[in-house]
């Protein structure tokens, strides 16, 4: 799949393509208006990709962190995930979770998967069909997972660029939160930056749910700190990263990374430097 980005047109023209799987990586637990809509509906054949208690570290204390390669695998066997197939990943808010998948696919060395954009509202604003989700048992897939180590970052490794300062850390929260005017939605933390960093929250690059159009999002990110810099998005959990990751994939060439452990991780570390514009 040459593309990163698919819309749902799109997809319904080739819902008969060979080897096609169509992952649903929609929050089981959200309050929005949009998810209570849309509750207990999928796309035809979707299957459930259960990114908060099947497809993250069950050993970290940390939400969100990857698995490793070996569990993601024996989970996407699970799911009838081949090495032939054609993945195209949605979620039920639009664009919000399914860009964490794109990228754990593509860490685990599966680049050929695309984002629905729009997510379960576009397939619907469609009238395309829908079905009530079901529970099913695949049969197992031969899916190998080939872990790409250049697409990921530790803190040992944002500690040390902090010196370095080899690559950009991008940061996908608030405004607020970024500068140390607006609480974390964890209480425990503290909010504010890693040094060095700049903020680019997750909605500059969305409108309604969607992308918005490469133009632009090349107009975004031309940001000058950002040049042809390696650049490590960071965000709160783990999700808005991969947003600004996906959405930086489809106009601009520098090296791109995420940082597995974000601003949870960071805040929560004695001794780590914060910086706020208070």
């Amino acid at each position: 799949m040459k593309k990163s980005i698919v819309t749902a047109k799109w997809l319904h023209r080739n819902l008969k393509t060979p080897h096609l799987i169509i992952l649903d990586a929609s929050q089981t637990e959200n309050k929005s208006n949009l998810k209570t809509k849309l509750e207990g509906l999928q796309i035809k054949n979707a299957r459930f990709f259960d990114l908060k208690n099947t497809f993250s570290d069950k050993h970290s204390n940390l939400p969100n962190m990857l698995p490793l390669p070996k569990e993601f695998e024996k989970e996407c066997r699970k799911l009838g995930i081949n090495k032939s197939s054609k993945i195209v990943v949605y979620d039920n808010l639009g664009i919000y979770t399914s860009p964490r998948v794109w990228w754990m696919f593509k860490i685990m060395g599966h680049n050929n998967i695309a984002v629905l954009n729009g997510g379960l509202p576009a397939w619907k604003n469609e009238g395309f069909e829908l079905e009530h989700i079901q529970n099913k048992v695949y049969k197992s897939g031969d899916f190998e997972a080939i872990f790409n180590p250049n697409l990921v970052r530790n803190i040992d490794e944002i500690k040390s660029n902090l010196t370095k300062k080899n690559e950009l850390v991008v940061d996908a929260r608030s405004e607020g939160r970024f500068n140390g005017t607006t609480p974390e939605p964890r209480e425990s933390l503290k909010s504010g930056h890693i040094p060095n960093s700049i903020n680019l929250p997750y909605t500059t690059v969305l409108n309604n749910g969607k992308f918005k159009s490469k133009e632009k999002l090349t107009e975004i990110f031309k940001i000058p700190e950002i040049a042809n810099k390696p650049l490590i998005f960071t965000c709160g959990s783990g999700i808005t990263a991969c947003i600004l990751m996906l959405a930086s994939e489809m106009v601009i060439e520098n090296k791109k990374s995420v940082y597995d452990g974000f601003w949870t991780e960071w805040a929560a570390t004695k001794n780590l430097p914060i910086h706020t514009k208070i």
